[in-house]
């Protein structure tokens, strides 16, 4: 059993890193999951790597808890109106990756879920965020505050977010760059992502949640173990990554992170290719 935890740790630091760079956490899951085996059953890894988000999200709410907090004492009424109206945002721009992610779920995990797909996402996204970041350059944002986007530019970003449903293509990466290319200035797309985790993230865990529960799998003592460490610690990690981006991308712009992505998937496939 100790083995196991000490192996939750190290995905649990993996997820707290990778869920917020726009790196991929998923596709860094499933390339973590060929060197590093966890011994449980296949049913629940499948809902460990994304039930593991909730750590995660964890670390958000306690972040940005005033920001995001309507009922906050220290607001006046139209910091309040703000924080609902911020929220209802939030709301309007899940929806698309929501209603794609219920459609395709199953037929996902059955054909994407692999380090080709995972790869080549890593690759080309790398390069979107190279090209994005140099067309950008010296350019104003036209949104420089989370609370300027408007509804249709959030819903725009949520668009961009059903992108994510592919693993190697990023959460945070899709809705960021997104946000990017509508005028969205860095800081405040990387913190409307963050936001839009929230109901993402914990719908998605929910429905592997349900789904593991109701084909009749129960976890073993070990497997519960896992899970509460895996969370556990993604959220301690989530806590340090956040806080280092957001002072990051006021100073700097994503293309170092693309490179990482076109070096990993080269990297990846080359890998891959030496084992066929």
């Amino acid at each position: 059993m100790i083995i196991e935890i000490l192996k939750a740790i190290l995905f649990g630091i993996v997820e707290g890193i990778t869920e917020w760079l726009p790196i991929s956490s998923t596709g860094h899951l499933i390339l973590l999951d060929e060197f590093v085996r966890l011994d449980v059953t296949a049913g629940f890894y499948e809902m460990f790597q994304v039930v593991i988000q909730l750590g995660a999200i964890g670390a958000v709410l306690v972040l940005f808890f005033h920001k995001l907090n309507p009922f906050s004492s220290k607001k006046g009424e139209i910091q309040k109106k703000q924080t609902w109206e911020l929220w209802a945002k939030v709301v309007v721009a899940v929806i698309p990756s929501a209603v794609l992610g219920l459609l395709l779920d199953d037929w996902m995990d059955a054909h994407l879920y692999n380090y080709l797909v995972v790869a080549i996402a890593l690759i080309v996204y790398g390069v979107a965020f190279i090209i994005v970041e140099r067309q950008n350059r010296g350019l104003a944002p036209r949104i420089s505050d989370v609370h300027e986007i408007d509804y249709r530019t959030a819903l725009l970003i949520g668009a961009f977010q059903c992108l994510s449903l592919i693993p190697g293509t990023s959460r945070s990466g899709s809705t960021i760059l997104g946000g990017i290319l509508l005028g969205v200035s860095r800081p405040a797309a990387a913190e409307f992502s963050f936001f839009l985790a929230i109901p993402t993230m914990l719908g998605a865990s929910a429905l592997k949640l349900v789904k593991y529960l109701l084909e009749g799998m129960i976890p073993t003592g070990t497997e519960i173990a896992v899970l509460i460490t895996g969370c556990v610690v993604s959220f301690i990690v989530s806590l340090l990554v956040i806080r280092a981006l957001m002072e990051y991308v006021r100073k700097r712009s994503f293309s170092a992170f693309g490179v990482y992505r076109i070096v990993l998937g080269a990297l990846v496939i080359g890998y891959f290719l030496m084992k066929i």
